[in-house]
């Protein structure tokens, strides 16, 4: 009989979802109680995904003959989720204010392991590029573009490259372009790291070598004329922000490869879809550290001349981002 026949799917229906709907009552009601902080990062997920689940029950529900009480629970439960999913986010301000002092430092922790390969992967690259040009100085022009060397090369006079560490403010119109394309040319390489990251992540990988092989090029240039230690003196304190900005990138770009090759039991779109949107936000964290990379590269140059107090900041800057992302960690 029809009628029977709706029932049986309707009793069926019911106690197949109804420990769900009841798991995401319970927790509606300690967020009632006690507020959103009484869950954990795991109960929020759930309480997201069970939302979910009570939203598809009532898409169906016009198909089964449920009663009406039980519409109206579903109904209801669905609007207190509603109201606790979606209304109580966070104001702009203090969101971004928790982005970046818990959830970023998180999120580098997540994925140490990207990091750590696109750290080997730069490094690697400064190595061999000083290696190879220390060797032979032709080499320098096969590893540093044009608009990197800056006219700077092996035919260069020592005078003119120690010229370019220490520049006096009205001889600065050259370094300040200079100082500009380097920012571009590493906040671009970052930028194609995320974007060559679903090529499986091998492009990330050359594409930070490659960027290592210049930076390690131009330091055996200086290193030839005795200036290797003002070389990175120069480099390192705004370098330190700037590298480990693209380093960011670069691990995001790692994480997306990662996704496409070892996708799991999730599948490639699901592992996209959860690991890749938290590696995302690895560049939202970034973005910032470039600017702030910019500002001393605009105005500590131009202020500070000296090797040593150089040495001292870039030391002071790196512990000061250790610093950073370990209490991070720590609050999260």
């Amino acid at each position: 009989m029809p009628g029977a026949h709706f029932e049986l799917r309707s009793t069926q229906f019911r106690r197949e979802r109804e420990p769900s709907w009841r798991e995401l009552e319970e927790l509606l009601d300690r967020v009632a109680r006690s507020g959103l902080d009484s869950l954990t990062h795991d109960e929020l997920t759930q309480m997201a995904l069970l939302y979910r689940s009570v939203v598809g029950s009532l898409s169906v529900a016009g198909t089964i003959s449920l009663d009406r009480n039980l519409s109206q629970y579903l109904t209801s439960l669905a609007q207190r989720a509603h109201l606790v999913v979606y209304t109580s986010r966070q104001q702009p301000l203090p969101a971004v204010a928790e982005f970046f002092a818990r959830r970023f430092p998180r999120l580098l922790h997540t994925f140490r392991l990207s990091l750590a390969v696109a750290l080997v992967s730069l490094v690697l690259g400064v190595v061999v590029g000083h290696r190879l040009t220390a060797q032979d100085s032709d080499r320098y022009h096969d590893f540093v573009s044009a608009a990197m060397a800056q006219d700077r090369s092996p035919a260069s006079t020592t005078a003119s490259l120690r010229s370019v560490l220490h520049a006096a403010p009205e001889r600065r119109t050259a370094l300040d372009v200079f100082a500009s394309f380097l920012f571009t040319h590493n906040a671009r390489v970052g930028l194609l790291c995320l974007a060559l990251g679903f090529a499986a992540g091998v492009p990330v990988v050359l594409l930070l070598f490659s960027n290592g092989l210049q930076l390690g090029a131009m330091s055996a240039l200086y290193a030839s004329r005795g200036l290797g230690w003002e070389f990175w003196a120069w480099i390192l304190p705004h370098g330190v922000t700037e590298l480990l900005a693209a380093l960011l990138c670069g691990a995001a770009g790692l994480v997306f490869g990662a996704c496409v090759l070892f996708p799991g039991p999730l599948g490639r779109l699901d592992a996209l879809r959860t690991r890749g949107r938290s590696a995302s936000l690895l560049v939202l964290g970034a973005v910032p550290m470039f600017f702030i990379a910019a500002l001393f590269e605009s105005f500590f140059r131009s202020l500070v001349h000296d090797p040593g107090v150089r040495w001292t900041v870039a030391l002071l800057v790196a512990a000061g981002w250790v610093f950073y992302f370990k209490t991070g960690w720590r609050r999260a």
